[in-house]
């Protein structure tokens, strides 16, 4: 469904308007919204997500706070180093995230990592993931690690987090619980048109997993002053 002013179909032609659109998109904000929240016009945040734009520092952290995000974020400038190289922020606080948060923050679909057994030791796999019915959903290959630990009733551990370099602060979830492989023609299918997008390691991935949590938990880290924070010091 489009939000009021904006086109039945648009594409960025930028990878900054790519960024932008996809984080409004997730955010489920209008061009509306957005100009809002950044003092600016619908006019030019679309013009931003659909053409080669430039916009100054300034706006850009208008925008970046606007999206709840970071410029670094958005301008790509992270998107090729390991997070965490910031120092740690000042009076820095580390809180528990409840079990209704934690699936708030996982926001139905995305990519996180799943640890489990293999036959060489542990290993950490990346993977897309979809929720589903209170499952954690992964597509994966028949003869794949994760596949094989889903036959064997041993527990996996699936983490997703997300990292704000600029205030060195961010939050982490993790879930626990069996996996098992997904045989029923119409289980499959029902998960399957339920999947946003499909595994970025390419095709062959057909087999269905999914991740039955006993345990869900998850801690913030946040910075006092810091976007989303109270401004007064830690308690």
């Amino acid at each position: 469904m489009n939000t009021p002013g904006e086109p039945h179909s648009s594409h960025a032609t930028s990878d900054l308007g790519r960024r932008v659109a996809s984080r409004r998109t997730r955010l489920g904000l209008s061009w509306e919204d957005v100009a809002e929240r950044a003092g600016s016009t619908p006019g030019f945040i679309a013009y931003v997500e659909q053409e080669v734009a430039t916009p100054g520092i300034e706006f850009l952290v208008r925008l970046a706070n606007a999206l709840e995000t970071t410029v670094q974020d958005l301008t790509g400038y992270t998107s090729d180093l390991a997070p965490g190289g910031a120092r740690a922020g000042y009076r820095a606080r580390m809180e528990e995230i409840g079990e209704t948060e934690c699936w708030e923050l996982l926001d139905g679909h995305g990519v996180g990592r799943v640890a489990v057994e293999g036959r060489d030791g542990l290993m950490v796999i990346p993977v897309n993931y979809q929720v589903v019915d209170g499952e954690i959903a992964f597509m994966t290959a028949a003869d794949s690690t994760l596949a094989r630990a889903s036959t064997s009733g041993v527990e996996v551990a699936f983490e997703e987090d997300h990292l704000d370099e600029a205030f060195s602060q961010g939050w982490s979830v993790l879930l626990v619980g069996p996996t098992r492989t997904v045989s029923d023609e119409a289980a499959v299918r029902r998960i399957k048109d339920a999947v946003h997008s499909e595994p970025w390691a390419g095709a062959g991935r057909d087999t269905v997993v999914t991740l039955s949590p006993r345990r869900v938990t998850g801690r913030r880290i946040q910075v006092p002053g810091a976007p989303g924070t109270l401004s007064g010091p830690a308690g």
